[in-house]
């Protein structure tokens, strides 16, 4: 039921993202919630998914910070940290991925501004796969220290304009939903077990 849940709230903020639901939340933190924010017109480019610190802007602090909080949830560093911890939740790393790809090249929202500048980058950034993958290994790790680390770093994903709340709160719906499938799975495989 949760698992279901989990599905259609991912499914609805999707299509509410697409369809310019948020825009006007999203704006409003472009413009006052992102003091970190190095906007251009150019998308990010396969670099910058891939490589730690490759994208980072240096001239900003916020940036600087939440780049070098966040490489445990770059792809590569994610995945080999979750591959050594929790395979399952390594799978959910590949997974979860391929679902924020295939969503980044499905979904467009109303462009975004940063002045006059249209901020190209948020077109199709929902949802934030740093967002996922933070909740991924913190939760392959599961202590406090994991936590706080994880509240940190999507903070700082936010402050540095990495990503628009809606973006965030896609990828958070995004690893919840992994969770939680991969936890109906579990469940299944052990109630086959005793059978």
């Amino acid at each position: 039921m949760r698992f279901a849940f989990a599905c259609l709230s991912f499914a609805a903020l999707a299509v509410a993202v697409a369809a310019g639901a948020f825009t006007g939340i999203d704006q409003w933190a472009v413009d006052h919630v992102m003091p970190g924010g190095h906007f251009s017109g150019r998308q990010p480019n396969l670099l910058d998914a891939l490589v730690p610190l490759a994208g980072t802007h240096w001239g900003s602090a916020w940036s600087v910070a939440a780049a070098v909080v966040a490489i445990p949830a770059s792809l590569l560093v994610a995945l080999a940290l979750t591959a050594w911890r929790s395979r399952p939740v390594a799978a959910l790393v590949i997974a979860g991925t391929a679902v924020e790809a295939l969503c980044k090249e499905a979904l467009s929202r109303p462009p975004l501004h940063h002045g006059t500048l249209h901020v190209v980058a948020f077109d199709d950034s929902f949802p934030s796969g740093h967002t996922l993958r933070v909740v991924l290994v913190a939760a392959a790790f599961a202590s406090p220290l994991a936590a706080a680390w994880a509240v940190l770093a999507v903070v700082l994903i936010q402050l540095a304009g990495w990503h628009t709340p809606s973006d965030i709160l896609g990828g958070l719906l995004l690893a919840l939903l992994g969770l939680l499938g991969a936890r109906a799975l579990r469940g299944r495989r052990l109630l086959r077990g005793r059978a």
